[in-house]
């Protein structure tokens, strides 16, 4: 008979973090050099590229003000000079937020109209 292999249910809440931590150390020594820049360069990337909304745009620029320090200022006056201002092209874009708004709005009204005429 074949044995049931586990899954991560099989594990309590403390067996599957000391898994997870065990796993997280042993991925990141078997890694090189070159394989942990890469790896951290993709992370960093994502998660400063990749932000979602203002909070995370808001959180992305902090990191970036901390990192660059006293200097940050300096860069993006000087980023502001090199590159054309194209804020004109970002407030036309499609806020994904409002845009979910409305339609819930448009679904909701709709829903209403229907329940009116089925009583």
């Amino acid at each position: 008979m074949k044995k049931k292999s586990l899954i991560y249910s099989d594990l309590s809440k403390k067996q599957l973090e000391t898994l997870k931590e065990l796993y997280v150390q042993k991925k990141v020594e078997s890694m090189s050099h070159q394989e942990l820049k890469k790896y951290v360069l993709e992370i960093i990337s994502h998660q400063i590229n990749d932000t979602i909304g203002k909070e995370e745009e808001m959180e992305a620029w902090r990191e970036m003000s901390d990192f660059f320090g006293e200097q940050f200022e300096i860069i993006t006056l000087e980023i502001q000079t090199k590159c054309p201002d194209d804020r004109n092209i970002l407030s036309t874009e499609i806020d994904p937020q409002k845009e979910r708004l409305e339609l819930l709005e448009r679904n909701n009204l709709d829903q209403e109209k229907k329940d009116m005429w089925d009583d």
